[in-house]
């Protein structure tokens, strides 16, 4: 294992305080929980719209903390789900009266501790609303859930959430928002090689030299096939084609479409699938309207990537191009 590294026992908390110091100007870092906050926060009049999850897939959550888009992250150990006390304390740090949206990936760990969570705050006083981000068209259920997988999806949700908050939007109008993003939005990934999980030290799978595992989750969990290797246009048919079918997206459609790296794959290489997929969705009269390309949820330094496809209407587009500014995405400011 070969990894810019201390203790894998300190490797989350060491992160933790690099991240804080890099951005003292939109973030405050605690550590006993780990929660990451917007340096502004609690916002007068505005829903708190948190998320969380294990950490290893950065820049989601906590590089996506700030104006116009999370509240707070909760950043659990690598590959390993927040616990009830630091989502509470997330939301006790954020809630201003407008109360709390969770927006929790769909891992078995992430929905009972958030949903605790949320019990816990709702017993303080404090309304909230949680909703389930499911977008991995790959399996129905895998090692980590019950259901399809939170993925890709989660980004676009927490941009879109996030700017509707930040104009003022209440909490129910945000949780209804955030379920209508759930509904249209599909992906689907592929792994080239396994992550290496710090405390563990070896790949999380194995994978031929002339392999690739279709349908691959964030913390490495097995996919749909394994098959050959393939050149990049017949890979990202396949992604395509699962992802259109499954909602099914339709000739005439508006889509935000976003390619991302699981961690290892090179942006050259990111770029020239993103072409592809972008030629293969105007094959079938699909419009890409608004695109994303880079390494925004990851899996450590798996080699791989995954698309996602939101259907987007007048509104979505409007809050995706809203202004920006947190770590990892910034734009409009």
């Amino acid at each position: 294992m070969k990894k810019i590294i201390n203790d894998p026992a300190t490797v989350v908390a060491e992160a933790l305080h690099g991240l804080a110091v890099a951005h003292p100007e939109r973030l405050r870092v605690t550590t006993d929980p780990a929660v990451i906050v917007r340096t502004d926060a609690p916002v007068a009049g505005k829903v708190a719209v948190i998320s969380g999850g294990g950490s290893g897939h950065e820049p989601l959550h906590g590089g996506f903390v700030g104006s116009g888009m999370l509240d707070a992250a909760c950043p659990g150990a690598v590959f390993t789900s927040p616990t009830p006390d630091q989502v509470q304390a997330a939301v006790t740090a954020t809630d201003a009266g407008a109360g709390a949206l969770l927006l929790v990936k769909n891992y078995t760990g992430d929905v009972l501790n958030f949903e605790t969570a949320a019990e816990l705050a709702e017993a303080t006083g404090t309304p909230v609303r949680s909703v389930l981000i499911d977008d991995d068209v790959a399996v129905a259920d895998s090692t980590f859930t019950a259901g399809r997988r939170g993925v890709g999806g989660t980004l676009l949700l927490e941009k879109i959430v996030g700017a509707a908050a930040e104009r003022g939007t209440d909490l129910d109008g945000c949780a209804r928002l955030a379920a209508s993003v759930v509904a249209g939005v599909r992906s689907m990934g592929v792994a080239l090689t396994a992550p290496t999980v710090p405390h563990v030290g070896e790949p999380s799978f194995t994978l031929g030299a002339d392999e690739m595992e279709i349908g691959i989750g964030i913390h490495g969990e097995p996919g749909r096939a394994r098959v050959p290797l393939e050149d990049a246009d017949r890979l990202v048919a396949r992604l395509v084609d699962a992802i259109v079918s499954d909602l099914p997206f339709v000739a005439g459609d508006r889509v935000i479409l976003f390619t991302n790296s699981m961690g290892g794959t090179p942006l050259l290489e990111l770029y020239l699938a993103h072409g592809i997929a972008e030629r293969l969705l105007a094959e079938r009269g699909i419009e890409v309207a608004r695109r994303l390309v880079g390494p925004y949820v990851t899996s450590l330094e798996m080699q791989g990537m995954s698309l996602t496809l939101l259907r987007a209407d007048d509104q979505l587009l409007d809050l995706w191009d809203a202004p920006v500014c947190t770590p990892a995405l910034r734009w409009g400011m």
